[in-house]
């Protein structure tokens, strides 16, 4: 190590120029970076359930529906009718956009002279311009089952347009060309914008926002930390600087390799800001401890000294984040641990080469003078205030300490039952969010907005098919979530009404022929059946947005799927409550899958860099203690484990280690010289744990910042993820010196 710090220093221009040619050339590339908000990605191209909504998108003109409300005092209006048409013409022609269904643009099957005439509900090139006219376009609106709580509001004052995306089109581009058109209309009704491409357009431009604003004021918190905490400005420019480049170079890393930020990789620049930060701060606070006058070689023999631990900790949260390529599902949640961990490796090799180059060429060291100035960390406010008494409790007391931490996850067990799971985008909105008071006018108008499709294969001019997808529907409307289907058996069922044989499918293939020849060339014919008419689809939506109760209808489908579905007519359930639930169980899989690789990771690697099984064990305790407490929290205060708050496990434990493993390294070389397990943990404490208490609250402030975002899981994240850091700071300042103590009490020399 002595011959490393040696060189480190000797190359010290060398190392310079390299890293910023590297920053220059990374930084370069971030103005090209892009986020996909689409959760549906996140699935595997292979997995079951995203082939299948896949195949629908692919089949029926697109799975992806996007909803406009006009809301008026009264919807049956001339001029109403004028503004939907002008929203449903200014939709129908944006590139991307497969169909568009409104109050001016819907299917209607009329008894005209004893025949039927299959057209528009209204006539867009002769609207309604009389009262009576539009009496009777209302009266007839609410008669029609396919039209009263589908496309128009039982009150009549809010109304749908319905678009679909094109399974190619890009999500997000197209739901902002619909929202800025629609806004530059500049129409008198109250419009707003659902369903799934309008959420992801709203999530993406929050996620810059927050990127744009939160990460700044992070870096501000953690300045004003490292000023007040070190006091020059070696300790307040160096940490950060660290952290900076790390940041740039892994997210022009990402850009150059052609990926895009998502809702868990949006997270990973203010992880990187406090790991970049954390490992200089122990950098800086060695050299700053050591009493050595030649400050060059104080440098030395101080990076000497700190390389083991700051290795052993970055590479341990190196393996912590990697643990979710390994143990993830979801590939969102899989690029964020590829990424991360890479991000958290050029932290490592750029906080031990960088800053250490940086004190050497610029001469920043301490003179001697300013060193007999320096205060030795037993004088200091935090030394007198919180150091000494720590150390003391800790010596004195160690079983008082033990059963606190017992009892506290002993609590925490009980909370850990009550956790709750949300995978639905809309709870990644505020209530008073107008994306989420939209989402509820859906639930609450029209049925809700997530689409679900019911595929039949077989022959669909069969009669017995079509009454099995009318027993379908009305089976799937006994459940509370749905309210209104559609299917080409509905149509069939409505013309043989018109005809006067009663609103059902008829017993004969002829008649049924004879009215599917009435039905060819209608354009919500290619939304129902293929054109080889051998398969066909259920549409619907599902109102609730609660995960269990997608889970409960999966499950109430599936029964009456395998109960009904035969070798001439295959049944499958697909759509947006079906990937919820499949992404919802990826969660819990993925969660516990990532954390028990992490810690198997991470008691492994420390056994083996301390030649020591014991020590691997005891540094990951406080670690596992503070994790329980942390679900334990998550349980009692409704915080649901969601797509951002299922990283924080499994972050608490890649960040948090570093604290056990600055303790017991210190612990340990303070013990082969002294053999007096008590002095040896106040030594650590007065040195390493005020690197600790430092990097605490830099870290968990920073966090805390997240929880001023605009998006929900992500306020959760930056909360838990703060609380999980004074919790493992705590263990590792508390915790683990007590379990050392009592470990090696019989070493001690008499």
């Amino acid at each position: 190590m002595n011959k490393l710090a040696e060189l480190i220093v000797k190359l010290k221009w060398f190392i310079i120029v390299v890293v910023v040619g590297l920053t220059v050339f990374f930084g370069y590339r971030l103005p090209n970076l892009t986020i996909d908000s689409d959760v549906i990605n996140s699935l595997p191209d292979d997995d079951s359930t995203a082939v299948l909504y896949t195949n629908i998108g692919n089949k029926y003109g697109g799975n992806t529906m996007g909803m406009v409300i006009i809301q008026a005092d009264n919807i049956f209006t001339t001029k109403v009718l004028e503004d939907i048409k002008q929203i449903t013409d200014t939709i129908k022609y944006i590139d991307g956009i497969s169909t568009v269904t409104s109050l001016t643009d819907i299917i209607d099957i009329k008894n005209v002279d004893g025949g039927i005439e299959i057209g528009k509900l209204v006539d867009e090139y002769d609207l309604p311009d009389t009262q009576q006219k539009l009496d009777s376009l209302k009266n007839y609106v609410f008669s029609k089952d396919m039209y009263k709580g589908s496309i128009v509001s039982a009150d009549g004052k809010a109304t749908l347009v319905m678009f679909t995306l094109l399974d190619n089109a890009d999500k997000q581009v197209v739901a902002k060309e619909v929202k800025e058109k629609i806004t530059r209309l500049n129409l008198p009704e109250k419009i707003s914008f659902g369903g799934l491409p309008m959420m992801m357009n709203d999530v993406s431009n929050l996620m810059l926002v927050d990127l744009r604003n939160l990460l700044p004021i992070a870096f501000v918190v953690i300045m004003l930390v490292l000023l007040i905490s070190f006091r020059s400005a070696r300790g307040v420019i160096l940490p950060l600087l660290t952290a900076s480049i790390s940041i740039v170079w892994v997210l022009g890393l990402m850009q150059l390799l052609g990926y895009q930020l998502n809702l868990v990789s949006i997270n990973m620049p203010v992880i990187l800001l406090a790991v970049g930060s954390a490992y200089t701060i122990h950098v800086i606070n060695r050299i700053n401890e050591c009493k050595e006058k030649d400050r060059r070689k104080a440098l030395i023999i101080s990076l000497a000294y700190i390389i083991i631990p700051v290795f052993l900790s970055g590479i341990t949260t190196v393996f912590g984040f990697a643990s979710f390529i390994f143990g993830a599902y979801l590939t969102m949640i899989r690029d964020f641990g590829i990424f991360t961990s890479l991000g958290v490796l050029f932290a490592l090799l750029i906080s031990v080469t960088f800053p250490p180059a940086v004190t050497a060429a610029f001469a920043m060291y301490k003179s001697t003078k300013a060193l007999k100035k320096h205060k030795s960390s037993e004088d200091t406010f935090m030394g007198k205030m919180l150091l000494t008494p720590f150390s003391n409790l800790i010596v004195k007391h160690p079983k008082y300490i033990t059963v606190a931490w017992i009892v506290l996850m002993a609590i925490s067990i009980w909370g850990i039952f009550n956790i709750k799971t949300s995978i639905n985008m809309a709870d990644y909105f505020h209530k008073n969010d107008p994306t989420r008071v939209t989402e509820d006018i859906m639930q609450k108008e029209f049925g809700g907005s997530l689409p679900v499709f019911v595929v039949f294969k077989g022959d669909m001019q069969s009669p017995d098919v079509l009454k099995k997808m009318v027993k379908t529907e009305n089976y799937m409307k006994k459940y509370p979530d749905i309210s209104t289907t559609q299917s080409v058996a509905d149509l069939i069922e409505e013309m043989n009404d018109v005809m006067g044989e009663g609103k059902k499918i008829p017993d004969e293939r002829a008649k049924i022929e004879n009215l599917w020849f009435l039905l060819d060339g209608q354009d919500v014919m290619d939304q129902l059946v293929t054109k080889k008419l051998d398969e066909g689809i259920i549409q619907s939506k599902f109102a609730s947005a609660d995960s269990k109760d997608m889970k409960d209808f999966v499950t109430y489908m599936n029964k009456f799927i395998k109960e009904n579905s035969s070798n001439d007519c295959q049944i499958t359930l697909t759509g947006m409550p079906s990937v919820y639930v499949k992404l919802n169980n990826s969660l819990i899989r993925s969660q516990f899958s990532s954390l028990t690789i992490a810690i198997l990771l991470v008691v492994l690697i420390v056994a083996l860099i301390l030649h020591s099984f014991s020590k691997g064990i005891y540094a990951a305790i406080p670690i596992i203690a503070t994790i329980i407490i942390l679900f334990g929290f998550m349980g009692v205060s409704g915080i649901a484990l969601d797509i951002a708050t299922v990283l924080v496990a499994s972050v608490a434990l890649g960040m948090g280690i570093d604290y056990s493993i600055h303790i017991i390294t210190h612990v340990s070389k303070k013990f082969d010289e002294v053999k007096n397990m008590d002095e040896s943990v106040k030594d650590s404490i007065m040195i390493s744990g005020k690197a600790i208490i430092i990097n605490i609250i830099s870290v968990s402030l920073g966090f805390l910042v997240l929880t001023f975002s605009h998006i929900v899981p992500i306020q959760n994240f930056g909360l838990l993820v703060a609380l999980s850091m004074v919790g493992s700071g705590l263990g590792a300042l508390t915790l683990l010196p007590v379990i050392l103590i009592l470990a090696n009490k019989a070493k001690e020399k008499p």
